[in-house]
């Protein structure tokens, strides 16, 4: 059971980097999109479920794995983007 316990986690974990992939990379194509303002509040609840499950420190690794990652694809910066997790911890201030 520990096995697919973890096995799930991990599956998520996948699964949340590749939505915030596609969200991010969306939202820095289309700047002038009509969809950016749900593009960051899906951004916002994604960073709420990351951090409910592992704290600031799953915040920090998500966030610098999906900048490496998009920087290296578009390259294209997410920092603008580090403020919409603001208020989900003390600890997250940018």
């Amino acid at each position: 059971m520990v096995f697919i316990d973890i096995l799930y986690t991990k599956f998520m974990d996948f699964m949340l980097e590749e939505e915030l992939i596609d969200l991010y990379t969306f939202c820095l194509q289309n700047p002038d999109s009509p969809e950016i303002e749900q593009k960051k509040v899906r951004i916002t609840e994604v960073g709420k479920e990351i951090f409910d499950d592992g704290g600031v420190d799953a915040l920090e690794n998500f966030f610098f794995a999906i900048s490496n990652r998009i920087q290296g694809e578009i390259e294209k910066d997410i920092a603008p983007f580090r403020p919409l997790w603001n208020g989900l911890s003390d600890e997250w201030k940018y």
